[in-house]
């Protein structure tokens, strides 16, 4: 293997770092900091990124630690991804108000899959050397009860409702459950088993991050070095990007419903979004922010699904905002197969995915912002005898969601 990183350009290492630790001696700004600390470096270093499959998708605010794992690999260092298997059971209490609801074996294991599809655009899974994944059952499912005791007696109860949310459920009186303690102890214990030599994490890991170095301390190693990266925030500017809240953009949607979500990102979220999310010189983006919104949907939407499958988004999107919907291609298409006719507009809304339900389809209608083939639906009981009326039409939820419905 080739060490790249003795030479590597540093920039896309550091770019858009939010915190490093623990701070080199007589060191100053982040990458001053990380220039000192591989100084030191004589060989390809583990960086480790963890992530528990809770759930089945991922979105862009998923990719940014990730984005982060794929710089160290292409400066020549070796990417150790723990899919949390074990600890994903338990489930993350950072930033939860209420305990989290435990996962079977069989959800996680299916999760994790999931994961790992989607990631294959960010990280490099073909060159060797450069990619290690390993679950944390491997190690954390053999731990007997004097093992376990052994790292319990390294915290205290003082430390653990010092973290951030153990604190705010403590003061609130909301319950906080014995095995949510083990959490920060089971992620501290993934660095010492993988012997990592650098840990990347978003800006609400610090704690977890911390208990690690304390362990590799314990355990007799070498303490990690840590990377805090942001929380990307979703399109309301306000909370982190969440499939809850309806403010992200996934990882497996299509080209057409990505491009236009990231064409409509506000303009105080742009620069953030342009240096987490690519890697455009910021200092060269056009002036205006509407050329911004559709250079930063096109370029996004490049990594996922293709250049040219971007490009033919981006012409769909302009298609259809001039009403031209059938002109339209790139449009996701949806099977009207396993709908019963009659049926009503507002339960293929619901069908489809472009509406969570029936009930939100007839209020989408209502409130005008359903479209069919470019018209606006003004009658919220339209119904259609057969799927012969609706064939190759599309059908369009205010400026981001579309389908083209075939038989």
């Amino acid at each position: 293997m080739t060490l790249d990183f003795l030479t590597s350009d540093l920039s896309w290492l550091e770019r858009g770092t939010h915190e490093i630790f623990p701070n080199q001696p007589n060191s100053g700004e982040i990458e001053e900091n990380l220039a000192l600390f591989l100084s030191k470096v004589d060989r390809p270093l583990r960086v480790k990124l963890g992530i528990d499959p809770t759930g089945a998708d991922l979105h862009l605010g998923h990719s940014i630690p990730f984005r982060k794992l794929r710089a160290f690999q292409d400066a020549g260092h070796r990417a150790v991804v723990i899919i949390g298997d074990f600890t994903a059971q338990i489930g993350d209490p950072t930033g939860k108000s209420e305990v989290r609801r435990q996962l079977t074996p069989e959800q996680v294991k299916a999760n994790a899959q999931t994961y790992l599809d989607q990631l294959r655009p960010v990280l490099d899974f073909e060159t060797p050397g450069r990619l290690e994944i390993r679950y944390n059952s491997e190690w954390l499912g053999g731990l007997d009860l004097k093992e376990i005791i052994a790292l319990l007696a390294q915290m205290t109860v003082g430390q653990m409702l010092a973290k951030e949310g153990f604190s705010e459920r403590y003061q609130q009186e909301n319950p906080i459950y014995l095995h949510e303690f083990l959490y920060p102890l089971m992620q501290g214990y993934d660095s010492v088993a993988v012997q990592a030599d650098v840990e990347l994490g978003g800006t609400d890991q610090k704690f977890n991050l911390l208990v690690g170095r304390d362990l590799q301390r314990h355990f007799g190693q070498k303490p990690q070095f840590c990377l805090l990266l942001p929380l990307l925030l979703g399109f309301d500017g306000v909370n982190k990007m969440s499939k809850s809240l309806n403010n992200y953009v996934g990882l497996t949607e299509d080209a057409l419903t990505m491009y236009s979500k990231l064409e409509k990102t506000p303009d105080a979220l742009l620069a953030d979004y342009f240096t987490l999310l690519t890697k455009l010189d910021i200092a060269q983006l056009p002036e205006n922010p509407r050329e911004q919104q559709k250079l930063l949907a096109l370029e996004v939407v490049a990594q996922y699904h293709g250049r040219e499958a971007a490009q033919k988004a981006q012409e769909a999107a302009q298609t259809l905002v001039k009403g031209r919907a059938q002109e339209a291609e790139a449009v996701p298409e949806y099977s009207l197969a396993g709908v019963e006719f009659p049926a009503k507009l507002f339960y293929i809304l619901g069908a489809s995915g472009l509406c969570k339900s029936s009930g939100e389809g007839r209020r989408q209608i209502q409130g005008g912002a359903v479209r069919l083939d470019g018209e606006k639906v003004m009658e919220v009981d339209l119904e259609f005898s057969g799927s012969e009326d609706l064939q190759g039409k599309v059908l369009q939820v205010g400026k981001k969601k579309f389908v083209r419905l075939i038989l």
